[in-house]
């Protein structure tokens, strides 16, 4: 017999973040996959982070994951994009190397004393009055725990296609994971269907990179981990192509062999990010559209061609990519593929990513409705800590919209009937100019720390760090600097100008001013040589102070229907003056709060408003 403390199945992004903070939180852990030469695999693009999801990451790392070390440690690329743009919409973002990567997370994985592996297909849930009690694998063995976090990706029943064949695979060359689908149905789980894609690889000699555009990264990287002494290594150029009417032309021709448009896949795939023949059927009026040529590793030729996946047959996925400008001799290396899959509706769990008909049973990852390693990896971390919380019978880890990216994710997810891959954006987020990256360790590390995940020594330079912020931010506010000749051929060089003394901070506001404008014009600041990560937050906080605080007063607003508990008891079904659809999706999701209520889809503030006179005469019984 196999006894656990958790058992976490499926060693993806999810998995492994649940598997590692379980252990580090002293649970005895079993992570069980479908092949362990294929722990942290990126099976789509190997690139960590983007609008958004460069916050998750972030936040991953403030809360004591993995991610963002692992992508630190691994990146061939690091790019910051929307550097032109508002904070609130800056994004990190790292091309990794893929084997590196794996390797990197295996190591953090065999280091847990707590942590054990196991290659096996689970097939089914024990479970004994409403509560998990472990499962059973594919040769009937059995493995006890009394928490069970489900991470299984895209593995679920699935199947890829390529053209109108199609193959019992999870991801090319893993099989399909059989059993646990119709295990969750036995136990009255809804299960939904999704479908997703991944493109084509290519051998880079066969590519001729004088016609494309070389995308470098910067001189001058960010970080994803708010650890010190983060690696400087060589970074390798990314490119960027376009498809042409010849494309287009070739992919209309053969849209009767796209299983999509055949009618042979049902699963409904991700808006944000389609395939090419969606694109070219969709945009009609645009006549071509960007592909990036980029990196899988340093010492492999294999590229992957971003913006261009497909389900079209293997033949004519080779006219597509020989239309292309610098890939007319290209040697592909594996085909595109669509994948579809079973997943598990998210408005079936609690804020704790816990189910809320079996107890101990979490689910977390692309099992609920979500794309992208980065939601994958936030949602597994927030798992592994309940998982802990249920069974030390502690209140639950429940991250609010105001906090960050992963309690907007999460709340969406729980609230929202969501029948399409889900994908963080920044637009997601009312509170986005409150949630940057550059702050994820101001909100967060405090909820790290008290979890355990978050080290003595950690905890402590993160309180020196946010000490020198409030420090320098009253130097600002209360320091002059005044005009001289010096000073303003300096402020010359950004069309900036003085004619009396100001505060650093007034200074600071100007459109052309940035910290670094005043590191060059005040010799006081530039003698206190603060690091980047501490004079951005600075920045932001003062130019952007006004916007801060009115975004902080509209979170006070929503707080208040937040802090109104809807009574578990409650019977929507009775209540006899709202519409029988909202009492349906009320009834449905059982929201915790007025707030969660009034987030749901076609709720009205007028049910809002019954339902609060409900809660009242509630109360009053």
């Amino acid at each position: 017999m196999f006894k656990y403390d958790v058992i976490v199945v499926g060693g993806g992004h999810a998995g492994c973040e649940a598997a590692i903070a379980c252990a580090r939180l002293g649970a005895k852990t079993l992570l069980a996959s479908l092949n362990l030469d294929n722990i942290a695999l990126m099976p789509c693009n190997p690139a960590i982070g983007g609008p958004a999801k460069s916050c998750l990451v972030r936040e991953i790392d403030a809360l004591g994951g993995i991610m963002g070390v692992a992508a630190d440690a691994t990146y061939m690329q690091l790019k910051t994009l929307n550097s032109s743009k508002g904070p609130a919409v800056r994004a990190l973002r790292a091309q990794s190397d893929k084997r590196e990567y794996m390797r990197f997370v295996r190591g953090l994985i065999e280091s847990e004393s707590q942590l054990s592996l196991k290659q096996c297909t689970m097939t089914e849930l024990l479970v004994e009055n409403s509560t998990v009690k472990g499962l059973k694998d594919e040769f009937g063995q059995e493995y006890y725990a009394p928490c069970v976090i489900l991470t299984t990706g895209t593995s679920l029943e699935a199947r890829i296609w390529v053209g109108l064949q199609y193959l019992e695979f999870g991801r090319l060359g893993e099989a399909s994971a059989k059993g646990l689908s119709p295990s969750l149905k036995n136990l009255g789980f809804k299960i939904g269907r999704l479908k997703t894609g991944t493109p084509a690889r290519v051998d880079a000699r066969t590519i001729d990179f004088s016609k494309m555009t070389e995308q470098p990264g910067d001189k001058n990287p960010s970080f994803f981990s708010f650890l010190p002494n983060r690696p400087i290594r060589e970074q390798y150029p990314c490119y960027l192509t376009r498809t042409t009417d010849k494309t287009h032309e070739i992919i209309r021709n053969n849209l009767d062999k796209s299983p999509m448009y055949s009618g042979l896949i049902h699963g409904i795939g991700p808006r944000y990010c389609p395939s090419i023949e969606d694109k070219v059927v969709r945009f009609a009026h645009n006549p071509s559209h960007h592909i990036f040529i980029e990196p899988e590793g340093k010492n492999t030729y294999e590229m992957y061609v971003g913006g261009f996946s497909t389900s079209l047959p293997a033949s004519v996925q080779i006219e597509m990519l020989h239309s292309l400008p610098g890939l007319e001799n290209v040697h592909i290396m594996k085909p595109a593929y669509a994948v579809e899959y079973d997943y598990v509706p998210a408005v079936q769990l609690t804020h704790s990513l816990m189910t809320k008909q079996i107890k101990g049973l979490f689910c977390a990852g692309q099992i609920n409705g979500t794309s992208g390693y980065e939601e994958a990896a936030a949602q597994g971390l927030l798992a592994g800590i309940n998982a802990i919380n249920y069974l030390q019978n502690k209140e639950m880890i429940t991250l609010s919209r105001e906090s960050s990216y992963l309690g907007t994710l999460v709340d969406d997810l729980v609230t929202k009937d969501i029948d399409e891959p889900y994908r963080m954006l920044t637009s997601r987020s009312e509170y986005r100019l409150l949630l940057r990256q550059d702050n994820a360790d101001e909100r967060l590390t405090n909820i790290g720390y008290k979890v355990g995940l978050i080290s003595e020594e950690r905890y402590q330079n993160f309180l020196e760090k946010q000490d020198t912020i409030e420090k320098e931010i009253h130097r600002l506010l209360t320091q002059k600097i005044s005009p001289s000749d010096e000073v303003n051929s300096v402020l010359a060089k950004y069309n900036e100008h003085i004619d009396r003394g100001l505060k650093l901070s007034e200074l600071l506001k100007r459109p052309n001013v940035t910290y670094e404008v005043l590191i060059d014009a005040d010799e006081d600041t530039k003698n206190l040589a603060l690091t980047r990560d501490v004079y951005e937050q600075v920045e932001v906080k003062i130019k952007y102070d006004g916007y801060i605080k009115r975004q902080i007063q509209q979170v006070s607003m929503s707080d208040k229907l937040e802090k109104i508990k809807i009574p578990e008891d409650i019977d929507y079904k009775s209540i006899q003056h709202i519409s029988i659809e909202t009492r349906d999706k009320l009834a449905k999701i059982r929201p915790v709060t007025l707030g969660q209520a009034s987030r749901i889809g076609g709720v009205k503030p007028a049910d809002i408003s019954v339902l609060m006179v409900m809660i009242e005469s509630h109360k009053l019984r």
